[in-house]
């Protein structure tokens, strides 16, 4: 059976009519199992019917808000009510994409809490600054919302949780924004994978090596420009003088706000490496690197690897700045390894390289399969009106945030750490086990963390 579709001979549920019927107080049930959706169908032509209209709001309105939007607004049910940003020049660009589209312009706000008040708005989409993905999404399904985040899932593993806790009490669709997912092409590649025709698969790597990351040069703290609320940009980060260094596209090189490499590109790539592979925790972690490339303004490794050690095979990932052409001659992939062979994918397509000794497979190559957002975000439109879960609910989601965050925490305390899934511990180092945790400068607050 379909999810997308209704079972014939069943009343016709809309989902302004179910959202009109469901209510908070049937929060505590959690959300049934995930379900595969191996490819999305197109939007359909025509002017949606008022009830099927899903009326969404944005919050953070920076590149990749108004990429997300754009390809939003590209299926025809959906309407931009209100746009968020802190940034009124953000503001003004996210109101153009909808302009751009023949859309009418939506209207303004700089506090996220005022979009997720309204009434209009059925969905949100999250993509602030990592330090903002987990209030903006627990609150939204607080308030019945459903909610689109950007990638990685938060800055915490304990985040991660919260956020998950939230939409399984409160019975939202989440989905995480790291589109691959949703991508014909490596789907299909971990299916061969996971059919067993590569053998048996020991190793597994993801790799970025990127020359295209800007250099920071060291600039004096001063004050915000004009136009930008900078407290409620900080929001639960520490309190810190405004340094452009700091802001906007660069906050990911500062742990206040984000993780760097490892969780900026890691959380894409260790979601495909992991597609291909049984859903489990790791069982330890190692990870080294520095900054050995670029100034040294940044926080996080510009250059870094880490070493995952999981039941049955091991994850190892690496990035670097400063060059582009990475292992096997691509900037950036992934290669299951396995007794008969590798297969190497990247957004190019993938191939599968065979081992010499053995005479089971023949060489593939597979071209790739274009840009998989459309894909992805149709999906998690579908699952608004079915009430399915998406490709990347926050379960998957969670997982994979997590494995990225413990490369990081192994790195940032030095030791190899243990990894204690069932409590989301790491019992082996304190001084590691902190950095599960978030803390919120006052007066924020974080619904259903553990540990803050």
């Amino acid at each position: 059976m379909n999810p997308n579709n209704q079972s014939r001979g069943a009343p016709r549920v809309t989902r302004r009519s179910f959202l009109q019927k469901s209510t908070l107080a049937a929060a505590v049930v959690p959300v049934a199992g995930s379900v595969m959706f191996p490819f999305v169908r197109r939007a359909r032509a025509g002017e949606p019917p008022p009830s099927e209209k899903i009326r969404v709001g944005l919050i953070g309105s920076g590149g990749m808000g108004r990429g997300n939007l754009a390809t939003f607004l590209g299926n025809p049910e959906v309407e931009c009510v209100v746009i968020c940003d802190v940034d009124e020049g953000m503001l003004a660009r996210g109101v153009e994409v909808c302009t751009s589209k023949g859309r009418k312009a939506p209207e303004t706000v700089k506090d996220f809490r005022r979009v997720l008040d309204r009434a209009d708005v059925d969905a949100v989409i999250v993509a602030t600054p990592d330090h903002w993905h987990a209030l903006p999404t627990v609150l939204a399904c607080q308030a019945g919302k459903d909610v689109y985040v950007e990638k990685p899932l938060a800055t915490t593993i304990d985040e991660g949780r919260a956020m998950l806790t939230a939409a399984q009490r409160h019975r939202r669709v989440v989905q995480m924004g790291s589109q691959w997912k949703s991508c014909r092409h490596i789907i299909e590649a971990a299916e061969f994978v996971k059919s067993g025709k590569l053998g048996k698969v020991s190793l597994v790597r993801a790799w970025a090596w990127l020359d295209w990351l800007p250099t920071l040069k060291r600039e004096p703290d001063g004050e915000p420009p004009a136009g930008v609320d900078y407290d409620l940009w900080l929001g639960p980060a520490p309190k810190r003088p405004f340094n452009p260094n700091r802001f906007h596209f660069n906050f990911r090189w500062f742990w206040d706000y984000a993780g760097g490499l490892m969780t900026d590109w890691g959380v894409h790539l260790i979601n495909m490496a992991l597609m291909g592979m049984d859903r489990v925790p790791p069982k330890t972690v190692c990870s080294s690197g520095g900054t050995f490339v670029l100034d040294p303004v940044q926080e996080t490794p510009d250059s870094q690897t880490a070493v995952y050690e999981f039941p049955d095979f091991m994850l190892i990932w690496e990035h670097k700045s400063g060059l582009g052409v990475g292992l096997n001659g691509r900037p950036w992939g992934v290669s299951w390894s396995g007794t008969e062979g590798t297969i190497v994918l990247n957004d190019s397509g993938w191939e599968l390289l065979i081992e010499k000794r053995k005479a089971s497979l023949e060489p593939e190559k597979h071209p790739g399969s274009g840009d998989p957002r459309p894909a992805h975000i149709r999906n998690f439109l579908d699952c608004v009106k079915t009430r399915q879960q998406p490709v990347l609910n926050l379960e998957l989601a969670h997982h994979v945030s997590t494995v990225a965050h413990l490369g990081n925490i192994a790195f940032r305390s030095g030791q190899k750490i243990v990894w204690d899934a069932a409590n989301e511990r790491v019992p082996n180092s304190p001084e590691a086990d902190k950095l599960v945790g978030a803390t919120y400068r006052e007066p924020w607050k974080l619904p259903y963390a553990r540990r803050t």
